[in-house]
């Protein structure tokens, strides 16, 4: 699998492409994503968003039109598409497919699985393909997400660090902002978070 990554708009929101199969898969496009984008893919098979904070979803739409795929965004966080509360002119948009909780995609033999970590937003999930893991705003190398954003939840991070102790497998991890880390790395730090939220 070939992975690309740039980090895109004033928060440095990475965007990634995933090639695996000769499928390319688009990871939160955020500001000003498209070109770059466009400019990086020869077979998109899918835009698929973490969760739905505007610095992650904001090209969703105009790459949706441009490639002519299907978008998928968590369900819980759908409704954060058509508005943002921190950036009002957030162009909005629509999922094709509203991703319930832990569910896997089957891309023509292509596995994508998502993973519900809420806490930082109510959708907030990791996207799994091949050996590697897209955690969006969930975890970071060394940190984890914010969890003082309107809809974000304390409580709700606890329990998904809990869950992400059990994972019993490593893979690398490409989060939303920053550099790689790996699922055993960041296990280590968990019950520190836990214990600080």
């Amino acid at each position: 699998m070939q992975i690309k990554k740039q980090p895109m708009g004033p928060y440095q929101t990475n965007c990634y492409i995933a090639t695996i199969d000769g499928k390319d898969f688009i990871i939160d496009p955020g500001v000003g994503a498209t070109k770059w984008v466009l400019d990086n893919v020869t077979n998109p098979v899918a835009i698929l968003n973490t969760h739905g904070h505007f610095d992650h979803v904001w090209s969703n739409a105009e790459l949706q039109e441009k490639l002519g795929i299907k978008l998928y965004t968590p369900k819980d966080d759908v409704f954060l598409l058509q508005s943002s509360e921190w950036m009002p002119d957030l162009p909005p948009s629509i999922p094709d497919v509203a991703v319930e909780g832990d569910e896997e995609i089957d891309f023509d033999g292509v596995k994508v699985k998502f993973t519900h970590f809420p806490g930082h937003s109510r959708g907030c999930s990791t996207i799994e393909i091949g050996n590697a893991m897209f955690s969006g705003d969930f975890i970071f190398n060394r940190s984890i997400g914010r969890t003082d954003f309107p809809y974000s939840s304390p409580q709700d991070m606890k329990k998904s660090l809990q869950k992400f102790k059990q994972i019993p497998y490593n893979k690398t991890v490409y989060p939303g902002h920053g550099e790689n880390t790996t699922i055993q790395q960041e296990q280590q730090y968990a019950d520190y978070w836990i214990n600080q939220l």
